[in-house]
């Protein structure tokens, strides 16, 4: 695993595309949290709305880009709602 196991994790994540933003799952601000001990990686997400129907498709693409992660054996990302998303939370991009 690389020297510094959550940024690796994040790294995998911002594999994972939003299909109707077109954003990756970091970028969006998607995710709440990360974080990686003796292999197993526990990441917290949401989505745009609670009755977002691409929720579970979202959390196990999140979820095989994190088993990706070399080092990782277990993972763990659960959805929560609170505080709910809202756009302010997409990072800027710079043009």
């Amino acid at each position: 695993m690389a020297d510094d196991p959550r940024t690796a994790v994040l790294a995998a994540l911002r594999q994972v595309m939003d299909p109707e933003a077109g954003q990756d799952l970091v970028s969006m601000g998607l995710v709440y949290d990360v974080a990686v001990r003796d292999g197993r990686a526990s990441v917290i997400m949401t989505t745009t709305t609670r009755g977002c129907p691409l929720s579970e498709m979202l959390r196990m693409g999140a979820e095989a880009a994190v088993l990706a992660v070399p080092g990782v054996t277990e993972a763990d990302v659960a959805l929560t709602w609170d505080p709910p998303w809202t756009p302010d939370r997409i990072e800027a991009r710079a043009f």
